[in-house]
């Protein structure tokens, strides 16, 4: 019973780390700057 408990507790902290790590792990600068305005149709 203990070692399903602790191979749970891992499961779910190595979900969490996975999750965190996705999250936070993006580019340095942030996204690059949206240009708004689309480009003109000829």
């Amino acid at each position: 019973m203990l070692l399903i408990l602790l191979e749970a507790l891992l499961a779910g902290v190595l979900f969490i780390v996975i999750v965190w790590w996705t999250m936070f792990s993006g580019r340095k600068g942030g996204e690059p700057p949206r240009d708004d305005h689309p480009p003109e149709e000829r």
